[in-house]
């Protein structure tokens, strides 16, 4: 991801021109190191330089060391005594059970304090389907996983319920990687049905207010998304063959 690829996530995000406050620019870091990581820009074994990123992101090193404490609590990061900050790995195996509590929390979207979709809202959803049509006759690995966490998200603001969320968000980032990891084993061209199917289902939900539906689809589609990756994970595809971008 380039800084001006931050830039731009980061006013879609706050839709801020303000000056950000502490609290703010830490938050900032953090989930512009969280996508980095997640797209791979970060691979696993990256080392993350605290002084390297207080100079990138012109702050002491102090905030940088809370926000990469936050990231190794999520299992994004490691401190490794004598090395310093390194990415993880992920495996499917490892989060299998990550991968169950999600399908089970996916329901509790149409139960928990559903908030009604605006118009605006719908287009939103409507254009990412919109940018899933464009990118499946020439899929893109970054461009798939930048789509699929930005649906994420519109799932996510369908809930008034906080906790939820923040659960939520916390486990999705956690399993992220994986979608990238085993894409060559996968196929992308057909993640990129299945995801543009899923899209669809929500939206025609959402147009009539069926939140129960919704939920009920997502765990649908997180548990067919699991069980096909549990079926090539023993491909003897390389895992990690070309770049986060596909090349």
């Amino acid at each position: 991801m380039t800084r001006n690829d931050d830039a731009v996530t980061e006013q879609a995000m706050t839709g801020q021109t303000r000056p950000l406050s502490a609290r703010e620019r830490s938050e900032r870091i953090y989930r512009i190191l969280r996508d980095r990581i997640c797209l791979l820009d970060y691979p696993p074994g990256n080392h993350l330089s605290e002084e390297e990123l207080a100079q990138e992101f012109e702050v002491s090193r102090t905030p940088v060391r809370r926000v990469l404490a936050r990231l190794e609590s999520e299992g994004l990061v490691q401190s490794v005594h004598g090395v310093g900050t390194i990415v993880t790995d992920v495996d499917i195996e490892e989060l299998e059970q990550v991968y169950h509590l999600r399908m089970e929390l996916a329901e509790l979207i149409g139960k928990l304090s559903p908030i009604p979709r605006t118009a605006a809202d719908l287009d939103r959803i409507r254009a990412l389907m919109e940018r899933c049509d464009a990118h499946i006759l020439n899929p893109d690995q970054r461009a798939f996983l930048r789509l699929n966490m930005d649906f994420f998200y519109e799932l996510s603001a369908m809930t008034g319920n906080q906790p939820l969320r923040d659960i939520s968000e916390r486990l999705y980032f956690q399993v992220a990687r994986v979608v990238l990891k085993m894409m060559p084993r996968l196929g992308l061209a057909e993640e990129f049905t299945a995801f543009r199917r899923e899209i669809a289902e929500v939206l025609a939900a959402a147009e009539i207010g069926d939140w129960a539906s919704i939920g009920h689809i997502r765990r649908a589609h997180i548990s067919m998304s699991f069980r096909r990756m549990m079926l090539h994970r023993n491909d003897k595809a390389e895992a990690w063959s070309g770049n986060a971008d596909g090349s």
